[in-house]
């Protein structure tokens, strides 16, 4: 148990892994909430808080079950984003096969964070029946609307449309080992919620708002059962410019030793101009190469996404991807030249980028591909539509 202290609400509560569940009837889906996975960012951890203490007061019986989990205590106890490792970085393949196995050894804090919660994640996947709906809670150390971060699957696209706020695709292309990758391949529907900056009052609010609006989305609550109304729009209002679904194209990737700092007053969704000064590089301006909009600006000392660059998906670019994926076009590929199955399941492509000039990133998505860069000539592309679990979900009013 640590001591958790909110400036935003000068309010200080204890917690566990554990925050606190509700079970309700258990033929309902199991919904799994995460917050503080970055210590730095406690407004999820209060806004679960406040939520399982209010549910726990309803006299309805809801529909499934609900976690309630903190990602990294020690972390969260010391207001850091992590100790040694960042958490939401550590979900490599081989980590998570030394879990399973029981051949993983920590030897930081972090390591022990992951452990603890990798226990407690199996155990409520093999005890609940689901369908699963896993749900990471986050902020920004910018100014910020709430969005959405979700890993590019149809079965994800499907059921965060019901949101008000922008859905951003593509993160995973640019990081590697985040939690939310490694529950998507497991095939649930998963996907993080951006409420706000780390320490505004509004943040939480905005948490509390999506967690609300989230049970009854799947079914854990109905409309009648909350103030669904309400909820909706404090995310609604607070979003209205910016609706629909966004892909980021660009990432700074702040390098070992580099001395990185970006420029004050820029804020998620923010539109730049072609030629203007980001941030500073070891003493050197970045100076923008286009017209764009700017996301998640890092204003805090730990971390290594300088900045990201986003643009808005054209309705028909979302209607063909869907189409394709259908159609599983995708089976065509490896009889391209430069192209090759990397995988037994068939879900992963190595492309030779000088052979296969085509393979675009745009054409990659339209496939359900997303890419990894192996080396100055290969990509490694991996798609996560066979990997969901659609059937499980499938009677849902959503899908």
């Amino acid at each position: 148990m640590i001591n958790l202290h909110s400036q935003a609400l000068n309010e200080t509560i204890q917690v566990n892994r554990l925050i606190g569940s509700i079970q309700g009837d258990p033929s309902g889906p199991c919904l799994i909430f995460i917050g503080g996975i970055h210590g730095n960012e406690p407004s999820g951890v209060f806004a679960l808080h406040q939520v399982i203490g209010e549910l726990s007061q309803f006299k309805i019986k809801p529909w499934g079950s609900i976690y309630a989990l903190a990602g990294n205590l020690n972390a969260l106890g010391q207001s850091k984003r992590f100790l040694k490792e960042d958490l939401n970085r550590m979900w490599q393949t081989n980590r998570l096969r030394k879990l399973q196995n029981g051949g993983f050894d920590p030897n930081n804090q972090d390591m022990v964070e992951q452990k603890e919660l990798t226990e407690v994640l199996s155990d409520i996947l093999k005890r609940e029946k689901g369908p699963f709906y896993f749900f990471d809670l986050h902020t920004t150390s910018s100014r910020s609307i709430p969005f959405l971060t979700v890993n590019d699957s149809l079965l994800n696209r499907k059921f965060t449309r019901q949101y008000p706020v922008p859905k951003i695709l593509g993160i995973e292309e640019f990081l590697d080992g985040p939690l939310l990758s490694y529950l998507n391949e497991l095939g649930y529907v998963s996907f993080g919620f951006e409420s706000g900056q780390h320490d505004s009052l509004e943040s939480i609010e905005n948490h509390v708002a999506f967690i609300y609006i989230s049970m009854v989305f799947s079914e854990f609550l109905n409309k009648e059962q909350t103030s669904f109304e309400k909820y909706f729009k404090i995310l609604q209002q607070s979003t209205k410019v910016h609706q629909g679904f966004y892909e980021i194209y660009h990432r700074y990737e702040i390098a070992d030793n580099e001395k990185f700092e970006m420029l004050p007053g820029y804020s998620n969704f923010q539109l730049i101009h072609k030629g203007d000064v980001l941030s500073v590089s070891n003493g050197d301006p970045i100076i923008s190469s286009d017209a764009s909009m700017i996301f998640m600006p890092l204003y805090q000392e730990q971390g290594d996404d300088g900045y990201f660059k986003i643009k808005k998906i054209p309705k028909v670019f979302l209607w063909l991807s869907s189409l394709f994926r259908q159609l599983k076009l995708d089976r065509i590929l490896p009889f391209l030249p430069g192209v090759h199955w990397h995988s037994k399941r068939k879900d992963e492509l190595i492309v030779n980028r000088r052979i296969a000039f085509l393979f675009a990133r745009q054409f990659l998505h339209l496939m359900g591909y997303r890419s990894k860069t192996i080396n100055q000539s290969h990509l490694i592309v991996k798609n996560r539509e066979g990997a969901s679990r659609n059937k499980e979900y499938k009677d849902a009013a959503w899908y």
